[in-house]
């Protein structure tokens, strides 16, 4: 004997899908307004410590939520 889903499973599966494309085209709205980070030549090396390289820009452009 099998069990079917039930609606509310289904309602939530559904809105999950819908509140995940939502979250994508907020993302996708987003990126055409924010101000570019300066480049790394204009970044002066000041000791160890953290500095903007292109590797670190490269980071935070990926992980624009």
């Amino acid at each position: 004997m099998t069990t079917k889903p039930s609606s509310s499973r289904r309602k939530f599966l559904a809105a999950l899908g819908v509140g995940g494309a939502a979250a994508a085209a907020a993302v996708i709205t987003q990126q055409n307004g924010q101000p570019e980070l300066p480049s790394a030549k204009t970044a002066v090396p000041q000791g160890k410590g953290y500095q903007l390289t292109e590797h670190v820009r490269n980071y935070y452009r990926t992980a624009k939520v």
